[in-house]
């Protein structure tokens, strides 16, 4: 039972999380963002939210900083919208697992290319 409502806080925090980014927000810092995962702790005192930031290493780093000075008005946000006894204190991670996830297939499809130019 308490897996299945961490599951659907998740879920929640993940979709309101999203939306506070796209009309709340108004950060010139912050650029292009999309939520991978979020991770509630057993006793929802904390949430781990990930993010996978499009753009260059100085874009991704402005980006973060925006999300870090915005925390607190996330925080609130998510308060006033979800119903908790006490809203939860807000991680935000970013994720490259997108761009490895691309780099490894773009190896692979070197490697496929390289067999089928020597087929030995």
């Amino acid at each position: 039972m308490a897996e299945h409502r961490s599951e659907r806080l998740s879920e929640l925090i993940k979709s309101e999380f999203g939306s506070i980014l796209q009309r709340d927000i108004k950060d010139p810092r912050i650029g292009f963002v999309s939520v991978t995962d979020v991770e509630v702790s057993n006793d929802y005192s904390h949430v781990k939210i990930f993010v996978s930031i499009f753009g260059d290493d100085a874009a991704k780093k402005l980006t973060m900083e925006g999300l870090e000075s915005a925390k607190g008005f996330i925080r609130s946000e998510l308060g006033k919208r979800i119903r908790l006894r006490h809203t939860p204190e807000i991680h935000i991670i970013a994720d490259d697992s997108i761009e490895r996830g691309a780099r490894i297939f773009e190896l692979l499809e070197q490697v496929k290319q390289g067999k089928e130019e020597n087929p030995s």
